[in-house]
């Protein structure tokens, strides 16, 4: 990977395998925390990371998933979020922008909830609300559940348009992705399920004041943009961004539409307001 920093951390009682993109460069931005989909390893979002490079950004995989090794005992989105500050102390990040995909906005949302004082803003990529949400196509959710796609090539192959979308499937970054991905352990992805169950932040929603940009594909069937929308509606001052066609992996497939949304929001002077969401 790119400029990319790569060690062992043992921080929070767990040993986590740690990202870190221009950490020690000066900016005027503050860096951007990263919590990545169920089952998905740091490569998996370098590209976004590169992409975004007037700024820091840090990330880590899951126990068990990627570079981590099997966690112990189970965790739970407090837990991780305390070891996340662990971590943030580690590398002298007191506050950061916040950004999650998927499994990983739930924990971003968490954090941003369960540690306000380290979050500035809060970006919300194909995510929901936790247990109080619309469900996907089945036939996605299904093989979502199935950690056979990091492992077995021919089942991602035949499955990848249902699992993440049609534009991604007919693009040239479909073979990329997937040459980046690592299979996570089944102890790893099996804890990592556990952590969201249950699991909703909609009662606190609506008394989060953070901006909170909400990115959405209108083709994603693991996480509907019904889903979007009902974030918009509990958090007082966000914006919903959808992109057309967009399935899933829409980070990937509307690259620049994508990270074009996120240096917007990521740069707006600090107390401005969101208008009426489109």
């Amino acid at each position: 990977m790119k400029t990319a920093e790569i060690s062992m951390e043992t921080v929070g009682g767990r040993t986590l395998r740690v990202a870190r993109w221009r950490l020690d460069m000066e900016s005027e931005h503050l860096p951007v925390l990263f919590f990545n989909g169920i089952g998905a390893n740091i490569e998996a979002v370098a590209p976004l990371a590169e992409a975004l490079s007037d700024r820091g950004f840090i990330m880590f995989d899951m126990p068990g998933v990627g570079g981590s090794p099997d966690p112990v005992v189970p965790y739970n989105t407090v837990t991780m979020a305390w070891t996340t500050t662990q971590l943030l102390d580690r590398f002298g990040v007191d506050r950061a922008d916040v950004m999650g995909i998927s499994w990983g906005g739930g924990m971003a949302q968490h954090f941003a909830i369960q540690h306000p004082g380290r979050t500035r803003r809060l970006i919300l990529v194909a995510t929901s609300a936790g247990m109080l949400m619309v469900p996907g196509n089945p036939a996605a959710l299904s093989k979502m559940a199935n950690p056979r796609r990091y492992v077995d090539a021919a089942f991602m192959a035949e499955h990848f348009e249902t699992l993440y979308g049609g534009a991604l499937g007919k693009a040239s970054g479909k073979g990329k992705h997937m040459s980046r991905l690592t299979p996570p352990s089944p102890r790893g992805y099996l804890y990592q399920l556990l952590a969201m169950f249950g699991w909703t932040s909609a009662p606190a929603l609506p008394f989060m004041r953070k901006p909170t940009l909400i990115l959405m594909g209108d083709d994603d069937q693991i996480v509907p943009l019904a889903n979007g929308k009902i974030l918009n509606s509990l958090i007082p001052n966000s914006e919903l961004v959808v992109m057309e066609g967009g399935g899933h992996l829409f980070l990937l497939s509307h690259e620049k539409e994508s990270v074009a949304a996120i240096r917007d929001f990521l740069d707006a002077p600090d107390g401005e307001e969101f208008s009426e969401a489109a």
